[in-house]
């Protein structure tokens, strides 16, 4: 089979490398003529996947192969303008291009490829997006590049501790959020069952990253289901172009050490690759959440206590190896794999989970040519004792509070809750807190591109994946073996140029074996000259129900995936009679609609701007679990709202899909003996409601390299009240815990960058207002007595629920300061202290305040074997 797939990428290439021709030069510094070594050269339009591009060499040479044509190269490098230059290639023929580079202090004139997917000036793309290159991720002394997504313009960046980091656009954040798209290398990196980032758990080490594109809105037409708020593109480097070796030691407080090795080499004309490898150990800040029981016999009416057996201890081994096999100039085949192990502490809707030797894995094949793009890749998520430590606390206090030994607690709070039914007879109650995972992915895309009589370029594709999850019935509806969804997608993007004015259209069809077919149309309209861009964007983007959203099974039926609705019929038990039945309808996707306009450009020789204003619509949320099966406001006993409500009303055969319940959960016998259940928690589709807002970026060359930086956001929504398809917890009453939106309406980050010789420095703070945040049983709000929340008022610094509420979150400046020095071309030492003014900062749900951290880093980069 490998040896059929090689032929047939041979024969393809050969088909495509007639009729060639060549470019080739040195790239420069226009003020000293010294050469740029690492400096990019690519086609304009070329698709993100594409081999159009060179690198230049460490004498600031290059060599492009391309068809014959006519074509526009962008030559780019960090620090430097973009030039833009147009070139005619003729079949057999080498041409001399040499292009010097006027150094500039400000951004945005990066190539990205993540707007479109394919190579652009950042100022000409039709989306609001930014990048992180690799002189910012070189420059950090930490091992968590994440923590630069907090200097985004409009990105919503929270930290919930030494370790987790996560972000979230334009509004409706969570606790357990898949929203935000996130790409490696053209692969997912996603897990299967949850749809949750990968975040701690990626195998990607960050001195192998060359740029993070950052993508603000809706991009589901050429991404596919959850580029829904936006979309991160992490890219890797090549290691045709970035030979060598580098070695990285750290440390800092709360425990931290790292290690971290890359090594990349070409083996000849044809083979090249790259390996690179992490540990990273640590402690996280000292907190327990806390833990509620509720009982009418405890003082305020709940048991508080602490999580049972924290380990706040994490640690994180990861890797990837990349074989790159050059088939002619422009066309390559990539064999890659990647794997992790992750030891931490995890939030959730539900309370933190104790994240027990996760480990993830991937192997992906890629042909990648001017023309033809091929990917194949396979994800494996394996875990065999994570824990949901709020769960587990419950069922060992079930246990110890009626009499059972230290022993037998701890073994049984793993699987079961004890309910006494006298002083000496009880029931074990199945409410599992192990969270095991065998899941796999497989996905597949093909990608053609091309132009048509010069009239429009296009991007044709097709997408395919099969999930595989196995929770081994841990937490999903997985009896009858591992539950296998497939989907198909397809997308088309068409592109013309009427002189300044490019017009982009993209849609994308996709069919998922639960929730059925969705069209997803994107335009958009730029209109272009040397140095600014304003554009027109509409887009459309879904949020589609995770597997655990559909197939859930946790807490031994306390909570049931909708995949397949439900039929609930209603008695009261005063007369033992049925008063009627309703359906529950299954879960469909979410869907935003977004309008924006944008500005990019640069003003003067010293200032560039980036600014959008944005419309969303959005519809058919995700409820929190609610519980249907004693729903009041899916069903109405005569038909009349006026009518008092029949207070005692329990689930009457109640059936999932097809199936009824007493099959799947454990549930109360109701009187006629049939199987029904009193409590059935689901989740449901809701609401819409609008929002809007603004984001503004500013880039100054204030002197020779010194830089600043300022980004200002504003985000605000309007809902409904009077709507009752807006009631999100059906209790009849439309408030802010219905439809969280869990943003702030302000965000501030300003920050300097200076560079000099071997010695860099920045300092990058960030504000924004106390805003609240509900999601799940988690509470960080301000006191409103008369917003009701899980049962209870909402005040500060007390129990709301199942949750303590410390306030809202945010309402404080975080400064971070990080300086360093480049010696002998080799060696850099640097430090950096996040939080530098010690202030303690509540940033995210069940999660401790942020203090001081301190690292240090000594990195050692040594050259190629060829170049020694």
């Amino acid at each position: 089979m490998k040896k059929l797939f090689t032929f047939c990428c041979v024969l393809l290439s050969l088909s495509m490398a007639a009729q060639r021709g060549t470019v080739s030069g040195k790239v420069t510094d226009q003020a000293n003529n010294e050469p740029l070594p690492g400096a990019s050269i690519v086609v304009d339009g070329a698709t993100a996947s594409a081999t159009t591009g060179a690198t230049t060499q460490s004498d600031g040479s290059y060599t492009l192969s391309l068809p014959a044509g006519n074509y526009t190269l962008l030559f780019s490098f960090i620090g430097y303008e973009t030039k833009t230059l147009p070139v005619r290639v003729e079949a057999g023929r080498a041409i001399t291009l040499d292009v010097a580079l006027a150094e500039s202090g400000i951004q945005g004139h990066e190539v990205v490829v993540s707007a479109s997917r394919r190579a652009e000036k950042r100022t000409n793309a039709p989306a609001t997006i930014s990048v992180i290159n690799a002189r910012a991720i070189a420059e950090l002394p930490s091992f968590n590049v994440a923590e630069l997504l907090g200097r985004q313009k409009g990105v919503d960046y929270v930290r919930s501790g030494v370790l987790g980091i996560g972000i979230n656009a334009r509004g409706f954040n969570s606790a357990f959020n898949p929203k935000n798209l996130q790409i490696n290398d053209n692969r997912f990196s996603a897990l299967i069952a949850t749809g949750l980032p990968l975040g701690a758990l990626s195998t990607t080490v960050k001195e192998d990253i060359e740029r993070i594109e950052v993508i603000l809105g809706p991009s589901s037409a050429l991404y596919g289901p959850n580029a829904h708020n936006g979309l991160l593109n992490t890219i890797t480097k090549d290691p045709r172009t970035s030979e060598g070796t580098t070695l990285v030691f750290g440390a800092g407080n709360q425990k931290v050490l790292t290690g971290r090795l890359r090594h990349a080499m070409k083996l000849g004309e044809k083979f090249a690759f790259k390996i690179s490898g992490e540990y990273t150990q640590g402690e996280e800040f000292e907190f327990t959440d806390t833990v509620y029981v509720l009982s009418a016999a405890a003082p305020g009416g709940a048991f508080a206590l602490p999580e049972y057996l924290l380990d706040r201890n994490f640690n994180s081994l990861r890797g990837e190896a990349q074989l790159y096999y050059s088939v002619n100039k422009t066309s390559d085949i990539i064999i890659g794999y990647g794997a992790s192990n992750s030891n931490n502490i995890g939030n959730t809707n539900a309370g933190r989970n104790q994240i027990r030797d996760w480990r993830v894995s991937w192997l992906q094949a890629r042909y990648v040519s001017p023309r033809l793009f091929l990917n194949v890749y396979n994800t494996w998520s394996t875990t065999d004792s994570t824990i949901a430590m709020n769960q587990r606390t419950v069922n060992y206090f079930s246990y110890k509070a009626n009499g059972f030994s230290e022993e037998e607690a701890r073994n049984r709070s793993i699987a079961t809750q004890y309910l006494p039914l006298s002083p000496t007879t009880g029931l074990h109650l199945p409410r599992g807190a192990l969270f095991q995972d065998y899941s796999q992915r497989l996905n597949a895309e093909a990608q053609y591109n091309n132009s048509v009589a010069q009239l429009f370029d296009f991007i044709a594709g097709i997408q395919y994946q099969r999930d595989k999850a196995n929770s081994r019935q841990t937490y999903l509806l997985d009896k009858a073996g591992p539950i296998t969804i497939d989907q198909l997608g397809g997308y088309l993007q068409l592109e013309r140029k009427f002189g300044p004015v490019r017009a982009v259209v993209a849609a994308r069809a996709d069919n998922h074996e639960l929730y059925g077919f969705n069209f997803i149309p994107k335009a958009a309209l730029v209109y272009s000259t040397d140095n600014s861009a304003l554009r027109l964007t509409y887009g459309e983007g879904i949020a589609a129900p995770t597997i655990l959203n559909l197939s859930a099974n946790i807490f031994g039926g306390l909570l049931l995936g909708n995949g397949e609705g439900f039929t609930i019929k209603e008695v009261d038990v005063t007369t033992n009679t049925v008063v009627g039945q309703y359906q529950v309808p299954k879960l469909e996707v979410e869907r935003i609609r977004t309008l924006e306009l944008g500005y990019k450009g640069q003003l003067g020789k010293r200032v560039y701007v980036d600014a959008n204003a944005y419309f969303n619509r959005s519809q058919n949320f995700l409820s929190p679990a609610v519980n249907v099966a004693a729903d009041r406001e899916l069903f109405d006993h005569d038909g009349n709202p006026n009518t008092p409500r029949i207070p005692k009303i329990r689930g009457y055969g109640v059936l999932r899909g097809n199936q009824p319940i007493g099959e799947i959960a454990a549930v109360t016998p109701l009187p006629d003996g049939d199987r029904g259940a009193d409590i059935v928690l689901t989740y449901v589709n809701f609401g819409k409601v609008n929002t809007y807002g603004f984001d503004l970026g500013l880039n100054v060359n204030l002197a020779k390299g010194l830089s600043g930086v300022l980004n200002y956001s504003w985000f605000g929504y309007d809902l409904d009240r009077n709507d009752p398809s807006n009631d999100g917890n059906r209790n009849g009453v439309v408030d802010e815990n219905d439809l969280p939106i869990n943003t702030p309406t302000h965000k501030i980050g300003a920050g300097l960058n200076y560079v000099r010789g071997g010695f860099f420095s920045n300092i990058f703070g960030r504000w924004y207002n106390a805003y609240d945040f509900f999601s799940g049983i988690n509470v960080a709000a301000a006191t409103n007595q008369n917003l009701i929340y899980a049962g209870s008022p909402v005040v500060e610094n007390r129990r709301v629920g199942r949750s303590f509420n410390y306030g809202p979150l945010g309402g404080l400046l975080n400064l971070d300061i990080s300086a360093g020095y480049t010696f002998k071309e080799r060696y850099t030492l640097s430090a950096q202290v996040v939080n530098a003014l010690g202030v303690e900062i509540r940033e995210f749900v069940a999660s401790p305040p942020i203090g001081r951290l301190y690292s240090v880093e000594l990195k050692v980069n040594l050259p190629s074997f060829s170049r020694r």
